[in-house]
């Protein structure tokens, strides 16, 4: 089709892009780092099949915004060709500030900087290479566009980030319990008070989204094993740094060792110009050929942990409803350092973790769901909903991980 790309998706079919600035952005070297990236980290080690990356998620993001668009102009909602073009090359670019492993650098080699910051930085650098086209889309990404359905699309509690993440990641797992009536909400999409809404013949597509999310997070996103092996790369990671630090010498590709040499925060990189081009070159590739390295240091602890990476083996994890008490964290850390030869103290830094994590199933006062009556009047989904209970809906549930090296 001529002035269109067509792009075939597992999951949607074929995506149709036009050619010009969005074809431009999908071209450019930031976003095409996004397929060096898995989408969902190392959820592998439970799920095989989780394999898919951000690239793919982002263009799954794009298709269902072109067709949330469609919807709202066809409920007569009046939206600029530019608004149009604008949101969709944010909603293609809202990932692009991710580091490799999801959230894990965020915890281990840069601080106080998010990865949405970096986000704003890498749009503006492609804006700068693509002459200033993209100032609309930032400032709609950045919530300061005034019709703020727009940002609604983009980030909300019925985004088409979370729309696509969810389809696209029970498609990938094969959780089929989180396959989500996507289409038929984008369906429903409406605007009241200017604001994005859902008509009420969609009610029961959202209750079935809400419950849905909910399963994603507890059976695959915060699944115990996948916790478990996160806190290993982050244990491996941090203990790298303290190495490097101590003035050891590690293998580790440019872009990963600028990360480990330097103690990178907001501040440094909005100081340090090639900081942005560093945390461009990383992807999951510089951790893995780093870790086949490290597997064979001379130090035990960071041997070890790169060893459990790259064999699977695994901290054990235990799920508690209550935090973990200091005597029974400080048992199994002498138990492990006895076990290793080690220290006390490195056992419990680096050859364990403890964890919390919090995630409730909506939350009102966040960013509620408007469903919108044939009258014209607009309730929360939590007062209109006949089969969800509010209770239910805002409870807030926290789990506590204790996680810990397998000395068997």
């Amino acid at each position: 089709m001529e002035g269109y790309k067509i792009i075939n998706d597992p999951v949607f079919g074929f995506i149709k892009m036009r050619k010009g600035l969005l074809y431009d952005i999908v071209g450019h070297r930031l976003f095409q780092r996004l397929g060096r990236i898995n989408q969902l980290g190392l959820a592998f080690v439970v799920y095989p099949g989780a394999r898919h990356t951000r690239f793919q998620h982002s263009l799954g993001a794009f298709y269902l915004m072109t067709e949330a668009v469609k919807s709202l102009r066809e409920k007569g909602v009046y939206i600029f060709d530019s608004e149009e073009e604008a949101v969709e090359a944010a909603i293609l670019m809202h990932d692009i500030g991710h580091g490799p492993f999801s959230h894990v650098l965020e915890n281990t080699l840069i601080s106080g900087i998010s990865h949405e910051e970096i986000s704003i930085m890498m749009m503006e650098r492609i804006n700068s290479d693509l002459g200033g086209q993209l100032n609309l889309a930032i400032s709609i990404f950045k919530d300061e566009y005034p019709n703020k359905i727009f940002h609604q699309l983009i980030s909300s509690q019925l985004d088409m980030d979370r729309l696509d993440y969810l389809r696209r990641d029970s498609f990938y797992t094969g959780v089929t319990e989180g396959n989500i009536g996507s289409a038929r909400i984008i369906k429903m999409l409406n605007v009241a008070d200017d604001r994005l809404v859902v008509d009420y013949k969609g009610i029961y597509s959202v209750e079935n989204y809400l419950t849905s999310r909910r399963l994603m997070y507890w059976q695959v996103y915060l699944h115990r094993t996948a916790v478990g092996y996160e806190r290993v790369l982050i244990n491996t990671l941090r203990r790298a740094k303290a190495l490097v630090a101590s003035g050891q010498k590690l293998f580790a590709s440019p872009a990963l060792d600028y990360f480990i040499r330097n103690n990178v925060d907001r501040e440094w990189f909005t100081t340090h110009d090639e900081a942005l081009d560093m945390y461009a070159e990383l992807d999951d590739s510089d951790i893995w050929s780093a870790l086949k390295s490290w597997r064979h240091a001379d130090d035990r602890i960071l041997a070890t942990l790169a060893t459990d990476m790259l064999d699977r083996r695994l901290f054990r994890v235990e799920v508690r409803d209550e935090p973990v008490g200091d005597d029974e964290a400080d048992a199994i850390a002498r138990h492990i350092a006895e076990r290793m030869a080690i220290t006390t103290a490195d056992a419990r830094q680096y050859m364990m973790s403890i964890s919390a994590a919090q995630k409730d199933m909506y939350n009102p006062e966040d960013d509620s769901i408007g469903i919108l009556y044939k009258d014209g009047t607009v309730k929360d989904i939590a007062e209109a909903s006949e089969l969800l209970n509010v209770q239910l809906l805002s409870r807030k549930i926290r789990k506590y991980y204790l996680c810990y090296q397998r000395t068997e």
